[in-house]
């Protein structure tokens, strides 16, 4: 009887630590809540992971977030490290998967997935991503166009950061972690609320970089110099128009602290 009891929990181990079927295709397992919606873009087949609570099919307009994953993630890592549309189960959220990109701190052949950095890379492919994704969403769900919102980490910064510069009219707030904005970009920027992530000890993006471009941003949002605490260990600039500046600085590196989505659903409500 022992033998038998030690032989099923063995087999039960063993079957826990195989990958599953999905895996074993080289796809990663579902996420409970997420579909996966596909659209063609420029000819090449674009995808992103979507949630969307029963409300957004009603006529209760609700709010829209894209998430970006950063160079070398993708969607469902997004979702997992960001958890929006867990936190904010009222929200329509959608998590877009980047193509094989050339990185410019790392990847520099392009083997692995990311987003343009620039206006006008690659044929702006990643632009007209999210034109097709916001045509869809306003199509399928019921959105309140007045608080689209964009977070990501890393090179999905950069890519939210040429959001703000490119197509900033669209949305109402931006959440980067770890990463700058380019030059070229802010300069065309208009005032937007926005929550940034950074960590005095990054690694990739120096954390002087990401002091530099928020000093750049301060004076695109005509917010103070001085911060007052806000939440969570985040810290508040008040904008004189509107355009608040909310920035976590955390002793870590690279990687984005865990409470951070869920400060970054606080402000996006906040200014909901």
């Amino acid at each position: 009887m022992a033998l038998s009891r030690a032989l099923v929990t063995f087999v039960l181990g063993l079957a826990l630590s195989l990958p599953s079927a999905a895996q074993r295709a080289g796809q990663p397992a579902p996420i409970a809540g997420l579909e996966r919606q596909t659209w063609t873009v420029d000819g090449v087949e674009r995808t992103a992971l979507v949630a969307a609570p029963p409300a957004a099919m009603t006529d209760r307009a609700g709010p829209l977030v894209l998430v970006f994953h950063g160079h070398g993630g993708s969607s469902a890592n997004a979702a997992r490290t960001f958890r929006t549309h867990e936190l904010w189960p009222d929200a329509v959220v959608m998590y877009p998967q980047g193509l094989p990109t050339a990185g410019v701190v790392t990847d520099p052949e392009g083997r692995l997935p990311g987003w343009q950095q620039k206006a006008g890379d690659n044929g702006d492919r990643d632009l007209h991503l999210v034109d097709a994704m916001l045509t869809w969403a306003f199509d399928h769900y019921s959105i309140d166009r007045a608080h689209v919102f964009a977070a990501v980490h890393s090179n999905g910064g950069s890519m939210v950061y040429l959001l703000w510069s490119a197509r900033g009219d669209r949305f109402a707030a931006f959440a980067p972690s770890s990463s700058a904005f380019r030059l070229e970009a802010l300069a065309r920027a208009k005032p937007k609320p926005v929550f940034i992530v950074s960590g005095q000890a990054d690694p990739l993006v120096p954390f002087a970089t990401q002091q530099l471009s928020l000093r750049g941003v301060l004076r695109v949002n005509q917010a103070a110099a001085d911060a007052q605490p806000w939440s969570g260990g985040a810290t508040i600039h008040r904008s004189s128009i509107g355009a608040d500046v909310v920035t976590y600085i955390h002793a870590g590196g690279h990687a984005m602290p865990e409470d951070a989505g869920q400060l970054i659903v606080k402000f996006f409500k906040e200014g909901k």
